[in-house]
């Protein structure tokens, strides 16, 4: 489309940029477009040089995609803060998540625990690894393929505890989320935006980058389970 802007995201802000994109059209008439996919899957096409004007992912994957060119690190704005949220199958037993002990117990009590690809994945598997418990739960971790929701997965039965961002979680059909990962043990995901080298519209761009960081845009962050950055 002439004049618009195309972006490209990770699943995890697919929700938040479809409302923001159709409230930033409405107000400043210029037509916007997010495609979410898996974050590895985003910052590959941008990479290759894909024709986006904008590009929405973890803040260290924005910076690698930086230190390649391909992204402009001097425009990039953080967005939202993004914590870990756990589910069961919907009619499932809930199981205490209250504290880090809690879910320690209850990794190593689940018959298989499902589990991101994105940097809360990662993370997640780094925690496993300070309890000393990796090894002992290996064999029954479930990692979802990229763009694939870990959400379905415990829907479908393949996995009894799924961790995602909450984000991710939220809306999910056939799950019910216990909540966010306890403090002492949260993950937190900066989500941030910039501008793609050579995008075709640098002065639209700036526009969009203001308002996705702006205060206008809180109340919709919050109800996508994040929080401003």
């Amino acid at each position: 489309m002439a004049g618009s802007i195309r972006g490209i995201s990770s699943m995890a802000t697919k929700g938040l940029l479809a409302e923001l994109a159709t409230a930033y059209t409405g107000a400043s008439g210029v037509p916007l477009a997010f495609e979410a996919v898996g974050g590895v899957d985003a910052a590959r096409r941008v990479s290759a040089g894909e024709p986006f004007d904008v590009v929405v992912l973890a803040s260290d994957a924005i910076d690698k995609l930086a230190a390649a060119g391909k992204v402009d690190a001097s425009r990039k704005v953080d967005v939202v803060r993004s914590g870990v949220a756990v589910a069961v199958a919907a009619g499932a037993a809930r199981v205490d998540i209250s504290t880090g002990e809690a879910v320690r117990r209850a990794v190593l009590d689940a018959a298989r625990i499902a589990y991101s690809t994105g940097p809360s994945g990662v993370a997640l598997i780094a925690l496993f690894e300070r309890w000393g418990i990796a090894d002992a739960i290996r064999e029954r971790l479930v990692q979802a393929a990229p763009g694939v929701p870990v959400g379905s997965l415990v829907a479908r039965g393949e996995a009894s505890l799924g961790f995602q961002q909450f984000s991710e979680l939220i809306g999910v059909e056939g799950i019910e989320l216990l909540g966010p990962l306890p403090p002492e043990i949260q993950i937190t995901t900066v989500f941030s935006a910039a501008p793609v080298a050579n995008a075709s519209r640098p002065d639209a761009v700036d526009g969009l980058l203001a308002y996705l960081a702006s205060p206008a845009t809180g109340d919709a962050k919050r109800r996508h389970g994040m929080e401003p950055a």
